[in-house]
């Protein structure tokens, strides 16, 4: 009798399917939750970059049409993330080469800016700034910097076993310049000690 069974082959793809079946799962679901987020992320990127568009346009720096752009692009992703939290941000410069830190007198040569060291206030805002850019939308000409963050709950709740988290947080960004519709509002660069 114990030959016998010893021969019988008749159970032998069930303990194959329950060695193989948790290992397909996770693949699959890790595959999921991978697209998943593609997808989001391809109809944020989308969406964002329609938004920014509009907000190039004459009459579009008031705090209500920035609001109505933001909500025009939540709009668009949320029939794919249903839960999801945003942040939007908005910083406009004067030119594409003012998008980096404020230049300094760097006097021991370490290459960041110390207290005491001297340097231009491009943004007039009396402090030396890493991201000199101005919270919102600007004026004419100014380059808008366009950033939507959004969070919102993975599909499958397994990711908390590997410790990871539960939400997928994925962002886009645009960078436009906007209309001519005025002339572009003059800064004058200060130096400061």
């Amino acid at each position: 009798m114990i030959v016998r069974i010893a021969r019988d082959r008749r159970g032998a793809t069930i303990i194959e399917f329950a060695l193989l079946a948790p290992v397909l799962l996770l693949l699959l679901m890790g595959l999921f939750d991978l697209c998943y987020r593609s997808y989001a992320q391809a109809i944020l990127t989308g969406a964002l970059q329609a938004a920014a568009r509009k907000g190039t346009l004459e009459g579009n720096a008031t705090t209500s049409a920035s609001q109505a752009i933001d909500e025009a692009v939540i709009q668009q992703v949320r029939p794919v993330a249903p839960n999801l939290t945003w942040i939007s941000k908005r910083l406009h410069y004067r030119n594409y080469d003012g998008v980096e830190a404020e230049p300094f007198d760097d006097v021991n040569s370490n290459n960041r800016r110390d207290p005491g060291e001297c340097f231009t206030d491009t943004n007039s805002n009396g402090l030396w700034d890493s991201d000199p850019g101005t919270t919102g939308q600007g004026g004419a000409n100014d380059i808008t910097v366009y950033t939507v963050e959004i969070t919102y709950p993975r599909l499958f709740p397994l990711t908390g076993l590997m410790g990871w988290s539960s939400d997928q947080t994925i962002s886009a960004s645009s960078a436009l310049k906007n209309q001519p519709y005025d002339t572009q509002s003059a800064a004058t660069p200060e130096r400061i000690c």
